[in-house]
């Protein structure tokens, strides 16, 4: 039995954290995709890869914060608690994910930066070149950052199919948690 006045919801900082990183990844797969079929060297690849990095070193940035923020803040209760493998499957998932969000930018950083491509943000600055110009590094970045991209795009259509099972099929609340609706309970409590 959840104890008396805990949430049932992430709270507004949680939610933001998943929203904002989901609507960054999202955006720069579908990119990075994208310009993959583009003719190498020419415009609007560049500037879209550009745009790409952007948003991988952007998550890159928020993924400490979002993490040291959900060790702190905790996870809500559940009024229904799932079985426990259900809830094991699900702590796994995220914990893959979670790692996926390192080395997918960390592996598209080690494949731009060895191969001597700009690590810009934006057009705002660019990211420090941490590893030197190397062609067998760079290639084996771009390897990994391939495989490590399908590999997140795989585990993210799993994710959504596992919130459309709990959505349309169980009715459960599993939802709810991260996109509440109003009405008695469903709002996080303030401390």
């Amino acid at each position: 039995m959840p104890r008396p006045g805990r949430p049932y919801t992430y709270d507004r900082v949680q939610r933001g954290f998943h929203w904002l990183m989901a609507a960054l990844i999202v955006l720069a797969l579908g990119l990075g995709i994208y310009a993959a079929w583009q003719v190498p060297g020419t415009s609007p690849r560049r500037e879209l890869l550009d745009i790409h990095k952007s948003l991988g070193l952007t998550v890159l940035l928020l993924l400490p914060l979002r993490v040291v923020y959900r060790l702190v803040a905790g996870e809500p209760a559940y009024r229904a608690p799932p079985t426990r493998s259900a809830h094991a499957a699900a702590r796994l998932a995220h914990l893959t994910l979670y790692a996926l969000m390192l080395l997918l930018p960390i592996s598209g950083y080690v494949y731009s930066a060895a191969g001597g491509y700009g690590l810009p943000w934006f057009g705002v600055f660019s990211f420090p070149r941490l590893v030197p110009v190397d062609k067998a590094l760079s290639q084996a970045g771009y390897g990994a950052h391939y495989w490590i991209g399908w590999s997140f795009g795989i585990l993210l259509g799993l994710h959504l199919l596992a919130v459309a099972w709990h959505a349309w099929i169980r009715r459960d609340e599993v939802m709810g948690r991260m996109w509440p609706r109003r009405g008695a309970g469903s709002e996080e409590v303030s401390a």
